[in-house]
């Protein structure tokens, strides 16, 4: 092998390791590196491995795609290979959720268990293989099962907040007594970047578990913000992440150099100690060095100058690891460049081998982690019943004896139900707990269930997602309240980039089933605006493999409630839960008095016969011969079916079908129907552009309609305060109107 074929930051290493000298004591194997340290010879070998691993996997990812055409990766590890000391000073049953350049802990962990093909799992990432072990060739991710390390993203630490909530959920676990994947005495652990650290998303999750803290809460987690001093470019001020995080009450602060591999393990050993016997939260801040640039693409010389770049050369932890190991006589500098190249021989040879196993090739290959139902198993989950005593503890009188019930009523004993049938369910939210919710939707649970399951959290949506996805991938099924649907966009990319991916980047290993109740829509009356009256669904309806249901009538609300837990219990699902709050305290349907928008809850004996299965829509048929059929959903029904009812004293006569599912879409109920009158008109309270309509309008040309199609819908706005949002949302003369036009066509 010549020269020419290595980078200029592997040359240099080769050529400092072979120049160290020294001489072996074999002994040395089982004395510490250092005076005062506990790490031993044998470990610090071990772990300098690791290191020296996870280098050549960079190396060999950019050589790879430079000499072959092949790889698909090239944001690597090289200056963080500290992180190995992390794992070392962690025990492998700790859940990890890794940033991205985690090569050396997760070698190292891989090390602690016995997996000797973690080299190969890395590099299988990098080609894209559909035999890596974990994301099977849908990302290049650092995740694995059998060694507790939660496949992550970790762009802007969006990980963040879920480890909060794996923290969370470890003691929880444990005091209600529900089963965790984790052992009852472990921590979790989550890296990030210096950068990062700026990111909202990363401030609301460390301040979440400050809040904890604060309030006594077990919440065992260890943040390590491996800081080289760069965010791509962009250089974080000298002192900074110490200024931000050092003096943080409730948050216990520990300093270590990543380049020095005994100061590394000592200092996370005590972090690591910290936090598993006190319970509370702990910020391990490793400073690193970054080297290859960001990535491969980043031309690091565009901002840096090449003497600032060979500047960071001394300050290599590998060196730093190699001297260490020269000084304590473990071995000789000129074995370890040996052993360098011979890695780096091993590696190359692992990558050719890697190239050449197949990739994902079909798009069913692609997507098929990303929602794999039974529905005859859903159908089954959901007949299972409480007990009667559990139900006795729930309910002060059982909700069938208790006549016809409204939404909101509905959806609390069907929330009560929940609680009673499953240990693992929880109901958490901005006032869910001792106030019972903004609309009371949730009252009455806290006092019947108790604050462990049953509480309040911070007025923050991400960590309340991000508890939700740390405790359903911690054994719970939680059932987060996100307070208004415009609430939820600050948050949205805890749902698509975290909750919906897992299953999608762990190739179905970790799923986290959850239930996200969102109150939202518009039509509120005396009391509204953009952020109480929100009618904009799009930015759910396009992540991939997530149930939408979005209940209208009291009766659907409740079966639909048990269909979707029961989906997320049997198939890890993400499930998000629409609910019109203009419709929770309805009672009347066409005059005051007729009780039309009231029903019955159905008794246990019955949830079978019932239930509402994923994707299926309901029909509302008219008393005549129909000339038209109106698809609709939400607030919409509510609007179609007066509209029904005029249009038919007049001899006009129309089906209405309530969609009740946005994911999965009920098109072929729609199709079936559709077909009868040969006329659609779809009655879409959502906004015109991004709307509902336009995907029913799509899916029906989509699968042949040939029939006339026409819609109406809430104008392109967002909705003002007061009686102005009438001028904007869609209302029953123009649905009326609109649907004689159609029907004379």
């Amino acid at each position: 092998m010549t020269d020419a074929t290595l980078d200029p930051l592997d040359h240099h290493l080769a050529e400092a390791l072979a120049a160290l000298g020294g001489t072996r004591d074999p002994d040395a194997m089982d004395r510490p590196v250092r005076e005062g340290s506990s790490l031993v010879g044998q470990r610090a070998y071990e772990l300098f491995e690791c290191q020296i691993g996870s280098r050549h996997l960079d190396h060999t990812a950019r050589w790879l795609r430079a000499t072959h055409g092949k790889g698909f990766y090239t944001i690597g590890s090289a200056g963080h290979e500290g992180n190995a000391a992390v794992a070392a000073a962690t025990r492998p049953t700790d859940p990890a959720l890794l940033h991205y350049r985690s090569g050396g802990f997760y070698l190292s962990r891989a090390q602690q268990v016995g997996r000797e093909a973690a080299r190969e799992d890395v590099m299988l990432g990098i080609c894209a293989a559909k035999s890596e072990p974990i994301a099977g060739g849908r990302h290049k991710v650092f995740g694995h099962a059998d060694l507790a390390i939660l496949p992550q993203t970790s762009t802007i630490a969006s990980h963040l907040p879920r480890a909060v909530g794996v923290a969370f959920a470890i003691d929880r676990g444990k005091k209600l007594g529900v089963p965790s994947p984790w052992p009852i005495d472990a921590i979790a652990i989550t890296s990030f970047g210096d950068a990062s650290a700026n990111h909202s998303t990363a401030t609301g999750a460390i301040n979440t578990a400050c809040h904890c803290a604060h309030q006594l809460l077990p919440l065992p987690l260890l943040f390590v913000c491996e800081d080289n001093g760069l965010g791509i470019s962009v250089a974080t001020p000298s002192g900074w992440i110490r200024a931000a995080y050092g003096a943080r009450e409730h948050l216990r602060y520990f300093a270590a150099d990543g380049s020095d591999l005994a100061e590394a393990y000592e200092v996370s050993l005590a972090a690591a100690e910290h936090v598993r016997q006190t319970r509370r939260p702990a910020f391990l801040h490793l400073r690193t060095v970054r080297f290859l640039g960001h990535a491969g693409s980043d031309a690091e010389v565009t901002y840096r100058s090449p003497a600032e770049i060979r500047a960071d050369y001394a300050r290599d932890p590998i060196l730093q690891t190699a001297r260490l190991l020269v000084e304590a006589r473990v071995a000789t500098g000129p074995e370890l460049a040996e052993r360098y190249a011979k890695e780096r021989a091993e590696v190359r040879a692992l990558a050719l081998a890697a190239s050449r196993e197949a990739q994902l090739t079909t798009a069913d290959e692609v997507m098929a982690p990303l929602a794999p139902r039974d529905d005859a198993r859903i159908a089954e989950a959901v007949a299972e019943v409480p007990t009667e005593e559990a139900r006795a503890r729930v309910h002060d009188k059982l909700p069938e004896h208790e006549g016809p019930l409204t939404l909101s009523l509905a959806i609390n004993r069907a929330l009560a139900d929940a609680i009673a049938g499953d240990p693992r369910v929880l109901v958490f939210g901005e006032d869910v707990g001792r106030k019972g919710g903004v609309y009371g939707l949730t009252k009455g649970l806290l006092k019947k269930a108790g604050a462990g399951r049953v509480f309040d959290t911070l007025l923050d949506e991400q960590s309340i997602l991000g508890l939700a996805l740390g405790s359903a991938v911690s054994g719970f099924l939680p059932i987060p309240e996100i307070q208004y649907l415009a609430y939820l966009h600050n948050a949205e990319d805890q749902l698509r980039g975290e909750a919906a991916t897992l299953r999608y980047f762990s190739n179905g290993q970790y799923v986290n089933p959850m239930l996200v109740r969102i109150a939202g829509y518009g039509y509120q009356k005396g009391f509204g605006g953009h952020f109480h009256n929100d009618d904009s669904v799009a930015v759910l309806r396009d992540i991939p493999g997530i149930v939408i249901a979005s209940p209208s009538r009291p009766d659907d609300a409740a079966a639909m409630m048990r269909t979707c837990l029961a989906t997320a219990r049997e198939h890890g699902s993400v499930c998000v839960y629409l609910e019109p709050i203009a419709l929770y305290h309805t009672r009347d349907l066409h005059t005051d008095g007729d009780g039309g928008w009231l029903a019955p809850y159905a008794a246990p004996a019955a949830w079978r016969e019932v239930h509402v299965p994923l994707g299926r829509a309901r029909l509302y048929a008219s008393t005549g011969t129909p000339v038209l059929t109106m698809v609709t959903s939400g607030n919409g029904l509510f609007l179609s079916l007066r509209v029904q009812a005029r249009l038919a004293k007049e001899g006009l006569f129309v089906d209405v079908i309530d969609l009740r599912w946005l994911a999965p879409l009920p098109i072929d109920d729609v199709l079936a129907h559709a077909a009868r009158t040969g006329r659609v008109l779809c009655v879409d309270e959502t906004r015109r552009t991004g709307g509902i309509a336009e995907t029913v309008m799509a899916a029906l040309i989509d699968r042949g309609y040939e029939g006339r199609l026409a819609r109406v819908a809430s104008k392109d706005s967002f909705i003002p305060l007061g009686d102005a949002a009438r001028t904007v949302l869609l209302d029953e003369p123009t649905v009326e109107a609109a649907a004689r036009a159609l029907a004379r066509r």
